[in-house]
């Protein structure tokens, strides 16, 4: 992702907006690339303590993770240029949460298609992405999804983003499309601790993605 959209003129906002308290989990956001800001002030306005993670020593720190959204080859060479790949993956197998936002999915996927050849992903969920599945750029759109466990529609803004091909045992499927050509296809997915979407909660104001994210963090540091 290269550019964002303007957010869209009414959006659905959190009716629970968290204050900060000195027990709220320290919820850090990959910071090599993408959509940085934008999780660091969606997630304090969800009552976490949010920092940014460049090495491995900040990674060591955080209670959960955001992968954002940005350009999942780029950030997939810049995760082993920062030494961060190898620990990422650990804290991942030990039960880190962690929520990946398009190129972040695509980072979580245990498989790709269309991806680079020498393109890696950190792993962890059982799933198979179709890299860019939507188009380029100017194929980017936004529409109202159903997302299970929320109450109302999302309002999900789609740049340049994955689609989830297949899921394996124990992945849900939160959200699928539901017009046009792309009708049926899973855009939200979970696995445990691990959460993923296809779009760009960060951008539009509506926090209960997020917030869904801070309380799956909360359950997990119990």
């Amino acid at each position: 992702m290269s550019t964002e959209p303007a957010a869209p003129s009414s959006p659905v906002t959190s009716s629970r907006p968290a204050p900060f308290r000195a027990s709220a989990p320290t919820i850090g956001v990959l910071a090599v690339q993408g959509d940085v800001r934008e999780h660091l002030s969606a997630l304090q306005a969800c009552g976490a303590h949010a920092v940014t993670v460049r090495r491995p020593a900040e990674l060591a720190d955080v209670d959960g993770l955001v992968l954002p959204g940005g350009e999942s080859t780029t950030m997939d060479k810049l995760l082993r240029a920062f030494d961060l790949q190898g620990p990422l993956r650990e804290r991942i197998a030990e039960g880190l949460p962690v929520y990946g936002a398009c190129a972040g999915m695509i980072l979580l996927a245990d498989r790709i298609t269309d991806g680079q050849p020498d393109q890696q992903t950190l792993g962890g969920l059982d799933i198979t992405v179709r890299r860019n599945a939507f188009g380029r750029q100017v194929d980017s759109f936004e529409e109202d999804i159903a997302f299970t466990g929320l109450d109302a529609p999302v309002h999900a803004v789609f740049i340049r983003a994955p689609w989830v091909e297949q899921v394996g045992q124990g992945v849900e499927a939160l959200a699928r499309v539901e017009t046009g050509p792309a009708t049926g296809r899973i855009v939200a997915v979970r696995q445990g601790a691990l959460l993923a979407t296809s779009f760009h909660p960060e951008v539009t104001g509506d926090r209960r993605v997020h917030d869904l994210f801070v309380g799956i963090v909360r359950s997990s540091t119990k």
